[in-house]
């Protein structure tokens, strides 16, 4: 039983590129991640190297656990068992590179926080407790806000920049990044969506209409699958249905582009997002953790 390392993303996707399109939903974010890589280069989520890992019982079997990191983020972790994730804690400890946190479903992370705690005399804490969603049938919201969901624009950018701040305000992620790239290259690839409030008048969109409100992103379909998020409504337009809109258009559109699963998390804290959700046909997958490891 043994992880291998590497900084190549080919090596990674020739080696565990099957193993993830197998388990789109568990694999999800390593998915996601590996697609902007391929397309956007190697900093795509920052100045690091990013490095990645598979896990197999043996020198030629088959992968049974991945992950990866983008630093500065920490690794993100995908399907393994909790004695991958022991392992990888004590593999990520004896490389010697910084690793401030780690996320992914709460079995392994909570193996790999206990094996990273005790080793490195840090307590790892609890940054974020979530639960991941797969879309069953979609449902129309109830009631339905007036308004209408757009792709989100060049003119747009500078209300992303901000918004993208508020929301990982928000979610208290630990890592400051420049969200203007990110809001570009998604912005070029149309997987960011505005919800605008407003009338329809006689198949007509109301002039003076069409205030901003709340946003989404969509991820490109891959193997199969399609990630809803971020979501994010500023505090003074929330409970008046307009994430719920947004996410259900976003929905309808990731099904039309071939997704035969959509996902999207929610934090467990907030029951809101939880009701509204399964509301729109969203059910329950698995609940995730994301741990500080600085201690």
């Amino acid at each position: 039983m043994a992880w291998t390392l590497s900084t190549s993303l080919d090596e990674f996707h020739a080696a565990a590129g099957d193993f993830l399109a197998a388990h789109p939903a568990e694999n999800t974010v390593l998915l996601t991640i590996v697609d902007r890589l391929g397309r956007v280069g190697p900093h795509a989520f920052g100045s690091g190297t990013p490095r990645f890992g598979w896990w197999q019982q043996a020198p030629e079997g088959l992968v049974e656990g991945a992950f990866l990191q983008t630093p500065p983020f920490g690794p993100a972790l995908g399907r393994m068992s909790a004695v991958a994730a022991a392992h990888l804690a004590s593999e990520l400890l004896a490389d010697g590179a910084p690793v401030t946190g780690v996320r992914g479903g709460k079995v392994p992370v909570e193996a790999f926080g206990w094996v990273w705690g005790n080793r490195s005399g840090t307590r790892p804490t609890v940054r974020a407790n979530e639960r991941m969603y797969r879309l069953g049938e979609l449902a129309a919201p109830d009631p339905a806000p007036a308004g209408r969901a757009r792709p989100v624009t060049e003119a747009d950018r500078a209300l992303m920049i901000s918004w993208y701040d508020a929301f990982m305000a928000d979610i208290n992620v630990a890592v400051h990044t420049e969200h203007g790239s990110v809001v570009d290259q998604r912005t070029a690839d149309g997987s960011l969506y505005l919800w605008e409030d407003g009338l329809w008048e006689d198949g007509l969109w109301e002039d003076g209409a069409g205030r901003p409100v709340s946003f989404a992103g969509v991820s490109p379909v891959i193997a199969g699958m399609s990630r809803i998020g971020p979501v994010y409504t500023p505090p003074e337009l929330r409970g008046r249905g307009y994430a719920s809109a947004l996410v259900a258009a976003v929905s309808a559109h990731a099904l039309a582009q071939g997704a035969r699963e959509v996902l999207l998390y929610t934090d467990l804290a907030n029951p809101t997002s939880n009701s509204i959700y399964q509301k729109l046909g969203y059910q329950p997958v698995q609940d995730c953790l994301t741990l500080d490891l600085t201690g």
